[in-house]
């Protein structure tokens, strides 16, 4: 199976206000960076998108390391998304049941999730990460102006 490490990021100037995303997928023979945005939008739906992306750039099934300094995008992915599938797409607010934000993005990761193997790993932004650096820039060019 092919091996990738992806780096992601997601940044936003205001919040809400216009944003961007990047990525950075690494395997062995290749490496491509990407990058979006989007004029309306928050930094957790950037980070979301920012993996979204990644993964839809991949050709075929592969074993993926995903990293990324979003505490919100691995504990959704690694806590949270069982629990919000089980109370169809709900999470618990108190005793309440309140829509999951963002639902659309979560689940089109998720679908996505489903067609590699992915681990997901946080990593401390600004903390020097050359590729986690690397995708803050790319992230932060792609804001709309």
């Amino acid at each position: 199976m092919n091996k990738v490490m992806i780096y992601t990021d997601g940044a936003c100037s205001g919040n809400p206000g216009p944003g961007g995303w990047g990525a950075v997928l690494l395997s062995s023979t290749h490496r491509k960076e990407i990058s979006g945005g989007a004029r309306n939008t928050t930094n957790n739906r950037m980070e979301l998108q920012a993996a979204i992306e990644a993964l839809k750039a991949l050709r075929r099934r592969s074993q993926v390391d995903l990293y990324t300094d979003s505490t919100y995008l691995k504990n959704g992915m690694t806590k949270w998304i069982k629990t919000w599938k089980k109370n169809g797409w709900k999470r618990r607010s108190g005793k309440q049941l309140l829509p999951v934000k963002n639902e659309e993005l979560w689940r089109r990761l998720d679908r996505l999730v489903a067609k590699h193997h992915v681990g997901f790993h946080w990593l401390e932004g600004h903390a020097g990460h050359a590729e986690n650096e690397r995708c803050d820039k790319l992230a932060r060019r792609a804001i709309p102006k």
